[in-house]
């Protein structure tokens, strides 16, 4: 009897397009997930069973083209696939379909709330994001929760996700020099997560104040013995 396995018909990530030479519209497109990749992969340093791809190609039907979010979360999968990094994201090769999948609304109508969509909803990514800086009718974060098949919109800022054990919403702050507003991940508690920068930052500042720390307590050390030699003691004489 012939063992027929589907799988070994289909492409491989390797035979695959792994991009679409389709350049973003604006800089915001690439800032946002990246912001969100690089604070991530601090936070779960000690982790290797995620992957944030970012305008990474993700293959859902092999007859069909590949469909490329602004960026998206994978939990349960591996960080990389026998030590190398992903060529593109091909979901009959790899253990669960993204969790989470973030669009960036671009000037131009390209399918944020209705093509890509419904493609996501199928795919079965759970948590739908669209951040919108341009569209005034339409409000600038939706996170939307996948239930039966059908996105759902939630409400808060920020929106607490239980399945990834992550916050994530909205406010100003600075990110490579720039400052305006970002999305960011938060904890339970509803903080805001540090940005790589931030956390260098808190460091140096940390460490400048123990350095000022030690500077003043020398000079007060040096101040006594100025005072007890003034009154005729040898500071080294004293128990």
């Amino acid at each position: 009897m012939l063992n027929y396995n589907l799988l070994h018909c289909l492409p491989s990530s390797e035979e695959l397009p792994n991009s679409e030479d389709t350049p973003v519209d604006n800089e915001i497109q690439d800032l946002i997930p990246s912001l969100l990749k690089a604070t991530l992969a601090l936070v779960w340093s000690d982790r290797w069973d995620w992957y944030f791809g970012v305008d990474m190609g993700i293959y859902y039907d092999p007859k069909k083209p590949a469909i490329v979010p602004d960026g998206f979360l994978s939990v349960g999968v591996k960080r990389f696939i026998d030590g190398d990094l992903r060529l593109s994201y091909v979901l009959w090769e790899e253990e669960n379909p993204p969790i989470l999948a973030i669009e960036v609304a671009s000037p131009k109508h390209l399918g944020e709330y209705s093509t890509k969509k419904d493609i996501y909803a199928e795919m079965g990514v759970l948590y739908y994001v669209v951040y919108n800086t341009f569209r005034r009718k339409k409000p600038p974060l939706e996170v939307y929760r996948l239930e039966d098949g059908e996105y759902f919109l939630m409400t808060g800022n920020p929106i607490w996700l239980p399945e990834i054990g992550l916050g994530i919403g909205r406010e100003r702050g600075l990110y490579q020099g720039i400052a305006r507003e970002w999305l960011y991940w938060y904890d339970e508690q509803k903080r805001r997560l540090l940005t790589p920068e931030e956390r260098i930052m808190e460091a140096e500042e940390r460490a400048s104040i123990e350095a000022q720390g030690r500077l003043d307590a020398e000079e007060r050390v040096q101040k006594l013995e100025e005072r007890l030699k003034a009154l005729g003691y040898e500071p080294e004489t004293i128990v």
